[in-house]
């Protein structure tokens, strides 16, 4: 795992490394100077580390930088971190939620340029088929599949029409 914090936001997170070195590698090029080595876990790395042993955690209260994006991506961002632990939205519905009813696919897009994975917990947003879609952290599906099942995710879809559907 590497991130990236600054004195008043996470700027990016990476995780599911081989190595810590290979962490670090995965920085964006932009923000990899900024990293630096913690002689002893942060609050933030020991709430990761509790969290992937199956302690609930939202993260919420954890302040993000989101980079140099437009109202679209912080809007869709702002969302998705609502997303409770435990549950899952589709692409669909979280466009809608955020003011942009047809904009399933750019939500997408959005969440594979997430930077800030967990924290803000893309890997609650599934395809309104209830597959769970691709993922762009290391592992790819299996590591979103695996995050779903750690939460023990309901899928609460939302479709046209306001119908929803619990699993």
């Amino acid at each position: 795992m590497a991130a990236v914090l600054t004195s008043r936001a996470l700027r990016q997170l990476t995780f599911g490394h081989a190595s810590a070195a290979a962490a670090r590698a995965a920085l964006s090029p932009d923000l990899a100077g900024h990293a630096r080595t913690a002689g002893r876990p942060t609050p933030l790395e020991r709430r990761l580390q509790a969290y992937a042993s199956g302690k609930p955690d939202a993260f919420r209260d954890i302040p993000v930088a989101v980079g140099p994006v437009g109202d679209f991506h912080r809007r869709i961002c702002q969302e998705c971190r609502r997303i409770p632990y435990g549950r899952a939205i589709s692409y669909a519905a979280l466009a809608a939620r955020a003011g942009f009813p047809r904009a399933a696919r750019a939500v997408g897009n959005c969440m594979a340029g997430n930077r800030v994975p967990l924290v803000v917990p893309c890997h609650r947003v599934v395809r309104s088929d209830r597959a769970v879609g691709s993922y762009s952290a290391v592992g790819g599906a299996a590591m979103k599949r695996r995050l779903l099942e750690l939460e023990s995710a309901q899928f609460d879809l939302e479709f046209a029409g306001g119908v929803c559907h619990n699993l």
